[in-house]
């Protein structure tokens, strides 16, 4: 998976590094003489949610914004991570970039989206604009240039279309050697999350890594122990690895439309006209306020003149003025994000209490255990199964799993977790940091590769 063969044979061990490029949040590793280390990429922060604000007021810029670079389109300031979030949240003018992953593989990458003040910029240049920072903050930290990278990637981009799924790594290959990297290679996430666990392995073990983030859940099975740790050749090592492209933006998507979208009219109706039974109000918008990759496609103006036009669909009016309420005020990510709070609320103290006061005065909702649990029951058996499946293909029961090994952001949700540990009722589970496993992992592994 190279981009050119033996191209870091002759080079300083230095001008490597490892990115951990996330659906919902990213890490750097590079080296130094003690190992692997992990950028501090905001304040002390070693990892930094994947996200883009294109700030379009020129004069009033949020704090951390970054001047564009001469010469690039669209000639406007961004910030990055948290700072990106916080200036979408306190109203500066922009445009907000998250999940940018998730296009990687669907006809969207070469598409151009408006970033506001008549700018318009590839969703690919969007992901190359935010792999550059990446860039510069490691090379800021490593005090030289970094020219070879070894990025981590889903097992699979796009389930069960082999085609769609190589576009994909060449994209991300792509964006990559734009922002500087001449040398690139690719390792499976829950492989390099294997990696990080080995060295607290003490005896051979057959290890199911879960490593379940924003975008996918991917598993491996692979054999682990310090006398294997040495060696560069894994590949007799990974007995079976497979995936699915159902994670923590499908369980937002899912706490929002069970909890927050009925609120704006998902799952109402309207009048009745002429006697007749009255109708399910258009539920597309409410699909795309729950998408975080789609949200901004709402406020194109177009779609707000022909949503603003729908009011006779509705029999309950508040439903529509409260729908127009955030389309008008591009309220779609804050929503969003009540959503993914109230998801963890849930996974940690049983119940969430979600605050909607920004579309409405008071307006609130509580949601309950039992109310996420069916809401995310479909997602969370299709994960499961996809892990029984995994260890099949390895060609091996249950019971030969010796540790189950958590990481990626999702890991974090019980109700995920517990219905895991009950399928491998044998194996011993261990959490590794649900963030950074996956970063340090592939730090391993760059350095094993370009120093061999």
């Amino acid at each position: 998976m190279r981009t050119s063969r033996n191209a870091g044979a002759h080079l300083a061990p230095m001008t490597y590094c490892a990115i951990d490029f996330g659906t919902s949040n990213s890490a750097v590793a590079i080296s130094t003489a003690a190992g692997m280390k992990l950028v501090p990429l905001e304040g002390k922060h070693q990892t930094m949610p994947t996200a883009v604000f294109y700030c379009t007021d020129r004069d009033d810029l949020p704090p951390g914004a970054h001047r564009a670079p001469a010469g690039s389109e669209p000639q406007l300031a961004r910030t990055f991570g948290r700072a990106a979030v916080q200036a979408y949240m306190d109203g500066y003018g922009g445009r907000l970039m998250r999940s940018m992953k998730s296009i990687l593989g669907s006809a969207l990458v070469d598409q151009t989206t408006e970033v506001g003040e008549g700018y318009g910029v590839k969703y690919l240049d969007v992901i190359t604009t935010y792999l550059r920072h990446l860039r510069e903050l490691a090379q800021a930290e490593a005090g030289q240039t970094l020219t070879q990278v070894v990025l981590g990637r889903p097992v699979y981009f796009v389930d069960d279309e082999p085609e769609r799924d190589a576009q994909a790594e060449a994209s991300l290959r792509a964006a990559a050697m734009a922002v500087g990297f001449t040398d690139v290679s690719f390792q499976f996430e829950p492989i390099a999350a294997a990696f990080d666990y080995e060295q607290q392995a003490e005896r051979e073990q057959k290890v199911l890594v879960a490593d379940i983030g924003g975008g996918t859940s991917d598993f491996s099975v692979v054999r682990v122990g310090p006398e294997r740790m040495p060696l560069l050749d894994r590949r007799s090592d990974i007995l079976a690895s497979h995936g699915i492209h159902i994670a923590g933006t499908d369980f937002d998507r899912h706490v929002s439309l069970n909890s927050i979208m009925p609120v704006l009219g998902y799952g109402a109706f309207g009048p009745s006209i002429a006697g007749a039974d009255p109708r399910p109000v258009p539920s597309r918008v409410y699909f795309d306020l729950s998408t975080w990759h789609l949200i901004n496609t709402v406020y194109q103006p177009a779609r707000v003149a022909e949503l603003k036009n729908m009011g006779g669909f509705y029999g309950e009016p508040v439903h529509h003025t409260r729908l127009m309420k955030v389309i008008n005020d591009r309220l779609g990510h804050g929503l969003i994000s009540r959503a993914e709070s109230a998801k963890i609320d849930v996974a940690t103290q049983g119940t969430a209490q979600i605050d909607l006061s920004m579309v409405e005065r008071e307006l609130a909702r509580t949601l309950q255990h039992q109310e996420a649990a069916e809401a995310l029951s479909a997602d969370l058996q299709r994960i499961v199964a996809s892990a029984i499946d995994t260890v099949k293909q390895a060609g091996l029961k249950a019971s030969d799993i010796d540790a189950l090994y958590f990481t990626g952001g999702s890991t974090g949700l019980g109700l995920l977790t517990d219905q895991l540990e009950a399928a491998f009722p044998q194996a011993t589970a261990v959490r590794g940091d649900r963030l950074a496993s996956v970063a340090t992992g592939l730090g391993l592994h760059a350095r094993r590769l370009f120093t061999a």
